[in-house]
């Protein structure tokens, strides 16, 4: 039914009224007192006899008003036209001209000032009209409006700079912006010319968040960052350099108790370290991986008391994460005990192991983890990892099952390719432990992600999606191939470098189960020929190289 069908409907002003033979002849129903009998037959005569008003109705014109009000949302009010915007922008300018002259000219006299500063506040209330309209932004730009908004967060009055702040939030919210694309990209523009977030870092500066409204400007401040750095991804490396993420970290230190401001600092550093290389090397040459890992050591024994300090908690897990793509910072999360801290969280038990089993991943995967494999083998991880292998844990866990296995099953691989000597025969000692119970685990799990890839490949085919090589390859990946390939890696590594006794276990467990030696092969020949673009392209051969020869001798 379309909104015309709405408006035309009209119901039958028919009296609603009781079933007298079903109220008086329910079985079911307690006889009634005859002072209620009495009362409801009242109603009922007063409900037959009463006439009930006439429906107002509507003319033509008002249908289609309101049709053109619902489809586009504008009422009679005054446009947004650029003749408007043009007359709000003169306004604005001259409030602040006057009140920039009241300053200079009674510096010592507030009271004189004082006038002209509520009047340039109000034009500022008025400019945040135009946020509505993002098709007016290139007239804003080319009036130089943006620049004289930018020069206010300078102003003496901070209750004029976090006014400002509001304005620039307004004005940057993406959903706005995706109304325009033309004036989004003249207001953004004009922002990075005018290198605004150097400017809202000046302004910070001086905020104090004791005081209500400047901890709402704080807050107002990472928003635009994020605003900015969300439909304009390539502003993160201009962001970072103007002195964000120095900021971040400076605020993290701050002891005081946890708020909303701490919780959005925190996810703004996740988004500049995301995916922008320069600002993970910036991160640890600014001794952040330091300042990440103090941040996180109060989680080694106390849970987040909310659910925003457990999602700041995360953010700064994921942050570390990303960090630790950065070659350089996997030697600075070495010399800064990352590994002992991280051990002692999955120990301890708390929420905090969930990050923890992340970042282990990330510093110990790929040729760049090798000197924090062997010291998390010398530091008795292995101690630690081994019972999660075992058994994935129900409680405090935020990870799917799948997410954990993942993650421990890539630790012990790359543990296995990465460890020597000593460490790396502590490492396959602990396989042939308990009557190979760890064995049986690997196997256990093969065959629980060999029908996860099996499923996937059945919906591809339902699905009949017309995808390229390289997209199936990827479906089938997430599908749980991924895992499958670094269990059968493990089981390739510990039956060729192990006792013969952990292979002959393989092959007993697979014949008894169908599968065969044959799908494993199968599974790493597929892995070797798709290694991706980690490590440099010596490294890669190498891998490949070593898969293959696994192969051969499996």
């Amino acid at each position: 039914m379309d909104v015309g069908e709405l408006l035309s409907f009209k119901p039958t002003p028919t009296p609603k009224r009781p079933n007298e033979d079903d109220l008086d002849d329910s079985d079911d129903e307690p006889k009634r007192s005859g002072k209620t009998r009495r009362l409801n037959k009242s109603a009922d005569r007063f409900a037959a006899n009463r006439v009930l008003p006439k429906e107002p109705t509507i003319t033509d014109k008002e249908r289609e008003d309101i049709l053109r009000f619902v489809e586009t949302e504008v009422t009679e009010g005054e446009v947004l036209d650029d003749t408007t915007v043009k007359k709000l922008v003169l306004n604005f300018e001259k409030k602040a001209l006057k009140n920039r002259e009241m300053r200079i000219k009674f510096p010592d006299q507030p009271e004189k000032f004082m006038e002209s500063e509520i009047d340039l506040f109000e034009a500022l209330q008025d400019l945040s009209a135009v946020a509505t309209v993002p098709d007016q932004y290139p007239l804003l730009v080319e009036l130089k409006c943006i620049n004289s908004i930018l020069e206010l967060l300078s102003h003496d009055n901070t209750d004029v700079s976090t006014k400002v702040v509001h304005l620039l939030q307004e004005l940057t919210d993406v959903d706005i912006l995706h109304e325009s694309e033309e004036g989004a990209e003249e207001l953004i523009n004009a922002l990075a010319e005018a290198e605004c977030p150097a400017l809202l870092l000046h302004n910070l500066a001086r905020l104090d968040e004791q005081v209500p409204d400047e901890r709402d400007a704080v807050h107002n401040t990472l928003g635009i960052i994020e605003n900015i750095t969300e439909f304009r991804p390539e502003m993160c490396v201009e962001v970072a350099k103007q002195g964000f993420i120095q900021w971040i970290l400076k605020r993290l230190k701050v002891k005081i108790p946890f708020d909303g401001n701490k919780l959005y600092a925190t996810e703004i550093l996740s988004i500049l370290l995301q995916n922008t290389p320069e600002n993970r090397k910036l991160l640890g040459d600014l001794d952040g991986i330091d300042v990440l890992l103090q941040q996180l050591a109060f989680y080694k024994r106390h849970d987040p008391s909310g659910a925003e300090e457990q999602e700041a908690m995360e953010n700064m897990f994921d942050g570390l994460c990303c960090a630790l793509m950065e070659p350089l910072n996997r030697d600075r999360f070495l010399r800064g005990e990352g590994l002992q801290l991280m051990n002692l969280m999955l120990r301890e038990k708390k929420m905090s192991r969930n990050g923890s089993l992340k970042v282990l991943d990330h510093a110990l995967a790929g040729p760049d983890g090798r000197d924090n494999c062997n010291k998390f083998v010398d530091i008795l991880g292995l101690r630690t990892v081994f019972p999660l292998f075992m058994k994935t844990p129900k409680r405090k866990r935020l990870l799917t099952v799948d997410q954990h296995e993942e993650h421990v099953v890539s630790i012990i691989a790359s543990m296995l390719r990465n460890c020597q000597g000593g460490q790396r025969q502590r490492l396959l000692a602990k396989f042939t432990e308990n009557d190979l119970e760890k064995v049986d685990r690997l196997l256990e799990l093969h065959f629980k992600y060999m029908d996860k890839v099996d499923r996937t490949e059945k919906e591809m085919e339902q699905d009949a999606e017309d995808l390229d090589d390289d997209a199936q390859y990827l479906k089938r990946l997430s599908g749980g191939l991924f895992t499958l390939q670094l269990i059968d890696r493990i089981i390739l590594e510990v039956c060729t470098a192990g006792p013969p006794t952990i292979k002959q276990r393989v092959q007993r467990v697979l014949s008894l189960r169908g599968g065969s030696l044959k799908i494993i092969r199968h599974v790493m020949r597929e892995y070797a020929g798709n290694l991706g673009d980690a490590g440099s392209e010596e490294w890669r051969q190498q891998e490949q190289q070593h898969i293959l020869q696994l192969v051969d001798k499996f």
